[in-house]
């Protein structure tokens, strides 16, 4: 039997609920992003927090269209033409990448680490007229630009606009 008093510790009932309101609502902002962006190739949230090698977003792209061309830009700082895989699957230009971490970083104590690294990969479906067979990329300065030429069909028609008598 206890001689003395016994200590007692005292649970905050609000300071124990805020943990848990914060993760629902956290799930629920992360459930009503899921359904914004699947429609657009984004992977779930869940994903970009359950699993450390996914951590690269998807990089920045720019499509661009003028009267030859349809022009895909992509910002991917850091990396070179050897890191870069450029690839057309019937209507479907994909581009994937890996940002590695060099070897004599990863033996350092990180006090703030805000750097992105690992595997990425975009997926755009080409549009109507443009020439699969003749696409060019090029990496310079830390941007991927992918060119792809319209077809001699797809290519603007200038209609000449006459007077009526």
């Amino acid at each position: 039997m206890a001689t003395g008093p016994v200590p007692v510790k005292q649970a905050n009932p609000l300071g124990s609920a805020i943990p848990e309101i914060a993760q629902l609502f956290r799930t629920e902002v992360d459930r009503f992003v899921d359904r914004f962006t699947t429609g657009f190739g984004i992977p779930p949230m869940a994903a970009f927090r359950s699993d450390p090698a996914f951590r690269v977003p998807n990089p920045a792209a720019d499509i661009t269209e003028d009267d030859a061309s349809f022009k895909f830009s992509m910002e991917l700082p850091g990396l070179t033409e050897k890191d870069v895989q450029v690839s057309l699957s019937g209507n479907t230009l994909s581009i994937k990448g890996e940002k590695r971490r060099n070897g004599e970083e990863t033996d350092k104590a990180y006090h703030l680490s805000e750097r992105c690294y690992g595997e990425f990969q975009r997926s755009f479906q080409l549009p109507e007229g443009a020439d699969g067979e003749r696409i060019d990329a090029r990496l310079a300065n830390g941007v991927l630009t992918v060119v792809v030429p319209k077809t001699a069909q797809a290519a603007p028609k200038k209609i000449e606009v006459k007077a009526s008598a």
